[in-house]
């Protein structure tokens, strides 16, 4: 039976009920009528108290935000954010190692999670207000608040340096010394967002058993929060928080199905705002035109079809900030030198686990000495006078000292599938080749290590604009994919690209050679780089 059959079928029954009850209220006598009015009455007080997501009665807190403005949060909401777990996140740079780049960079990981907490909120009440039929209750509203609340709880120091950077050299230093390797595979910060989050409950629940019944909520919605942070990724239902009746509110977070969720819309305002970067996506107008439709049996969250320009600046936005921010090259080997600081300074990676070393990699093994793992190890190893924390010293050292890697290059790959192994044989090669200019330079490869850069508009080569629902003015409950005739002809025809960079890394025993041969050498190292980039190399 289609769908719009079948609830019309639905809503006939229920006027039908709702005329029966009517019927027999004006038939009963007193004082059964005055009883059957209170049944009637505490009934529809029920009703309304499950789907009204209005909360004037509880004692919210209000954030004056450089973003969103006042933000007014839920009790527990609060109760979250006043534990150490979450207090944290107030030292850990958003951006890590581009701070150091960009000086306005300085807001951390706290005021981002306050920013999705407060649109998911709305983004949940903009559906609740326009589309009562899905049945939005008080717990769902909550939940996604608390999901987007706790989302970046797992970040470790610098942010994605730790996850991206630290976690998966780690497993390969274990591995090659023959270390006891157990790190999971492919761990990521939303894994660890998870455990914290656990620990904060646990925490709460020390302090006060009832905390979460008190605000309506069960150990169902707990699995439902922690299912929202990591995102509904599988096309089979396979989720136990919410039934697939309710799958829209997996894309609210964390949208594993396109990409646009309420973290990417605080993250693009608030660090544009903080770098001094222009965004031309609007969010706050997106937010208008956001409805769930059924697509292909499932709940999605859609868009008006006159707001396609409007999500493709999303997209494009997410690529300026990668390209001029987010792997901006001197960022880049900031946060490269940050890792192998970080890799030198732990201790699981030694025999023994020397004393006067750190944990680091194995402080994902628990929320306790995770919850110590900030960006104050920084000054920790730069203040330290262990004998054995001495090359990170050095290199943290450098970062202050400004005696960073010297940039020699970049281009843009033309051929696709080129690994970083395959360009540093033929780089290794050039240099070979390269006859210096100035007879007292020579060029040593090892020198010069080769960095592959990839950039996207968030679906690799893909097109993410295909992976959005819109739906029309004349009829708000069918959504498709746009058509391409209704999208702008400038849009790119790719929506991907790699840059191969290289840079000059002094070793420790080049540490002494002077500012003039040290210019000597990067100059020919860009003329070699040029000559590379021109040869048969699928580079220009």
């Amino acid at each position: 039976m289609p769908q719009s059959e079948q609830t019309r079928k639905t809503l006939s029954g229920y006027r039908k009920s709702l005329q029966d009850l009517k019927k027999s209220y004006d038939a009963s006598e007193e004082p059964e009528k005055q009883q059957l009015w209170e049944i009637i009455k505490d009934e529809l007080q029920d009703i309304l108290k499950k789907y009204s997501l209005d909360f004037s009665k509880e004692q919210t807190k209000i954030f004056n935000d450089p973003i969103h403005g006042h933000m007014e949060m839920h009790p527990l909401l609060v109760k979250i954010i006043d534990t150490p777990q979450f207090q944290r996140l107030r030292h850990i740079k958003q951006l890590g190692g581009t701070y150091l780049v960009y000086p306005g960079a300085s807001h951390n990981r706290f005021e981002h999670s306050l920013g999705v907490a407060h649109l998911a909120g709305r983004l949940v009440k903009v559906l609740h207000d326009n589309q009562q039929e899905l049945k939005i209750t008080k717990q769902d509203f909550l939940c996604v608040q608390i999901a987007g609340l706790c989302h970046d709880l797992g970040h470790g120091p610098f942010s994605h340096v730790f996850d991206g950077l630290v976690i998966p050299e780690a497993k390969k230093i274990k591995r090659i010394r023959g270390l006891p390797d157990d790190i999971p595979e492919k761990w990521k910060h939303e894994h660890m967002s998870v455990q914290m989050f656990d620990d904060i409950v646990k925490s709460l629940k020390a302090e006060n058993e009832d905390v979460l019944k008190e605000h309506g909520l069960d150990d169902k919605d707990v699995s439902f929060i922690k299912e929202l942070i990591e995102g509904a990724k599988t096309s089979e239902w396979t989720y136990k928080g919410r039934d697939e009746e309710k799958s829209f509110l997996y894309e609210i977070v964390a949208n594993k199905q396109n990409g646009i969720d309420v973290d990417k819309w605080d993250y693009f305002a608030r660090d544009c705002h903080h770098l001094g970067i222009q965004n031309s996506f609007d969010h706050q107008r997106l937010l208008k035109f956001a409805r769930v439709c059924e697509v292909n049996g499932r709940k999605h969250i859609c868009f008006r079809d006159k707001e396609a320009d409007n999500v493709y600046d999303m997209f494009r936005t997410r690529y300026t900030l990668h390209r001029q921010a987010y792997q901006h090259k001197i960022a880049n080997i900031i946060e490269d030198m940050h890792a192998e600081a970080l890799l030198l300074a732990d201790r699981s990676l030694h025999e023994g686990k020397p004393e006067d070393m750190l944990k680091i990699s194995e402080a994902i093994k628990t929320a306790e000495d995770y919850s110590k793992l900030t960006d104050d190890i920084f000054e920790q190893i730069l203040s330290s006078t262990s004998d054995n924390l001495k090359k990170s010293r050095n290199i943290l050292d450098k970062i202050v000292r400004r005696k960073l890697p010297k940039f020699v290059g970049e281009a843009r790959l033309t051929k696709k599938n080129t690994s970083k192994e395959e360009l540093t044989e033929t780089w290794k090669v050039a240099i070979k080749k390269y006859k210096t200019t100035d007879s007292t330079v020579s060029l040593n490869a090892e020198d010069f290590p080769v960095y592959v850069v990839d950039l996207d508009h968030g679906m690799k080569d893909k097109n993410p604009i295909e992976c959005v629902y819109f739906y029309s003015k004349r009829k708000p409950n069918k959504a498709s994919a746009i058509r391409d005739y209704q999208l702008s002809s400038f849009l790119p025809k790719r929506f991907n690209e790699e840059l191969v960079r290289v840079y000059y890394k002094q070793s420790d025993d080049q540490a002494a050679e002077d500012k003039q041969e040290e210019k000597k050498k990067v100059e020919e190292a860009e003329e070699c780089f040029q000559m590379w980039c021109a040869d048969n190399f699928g580079l220009n």
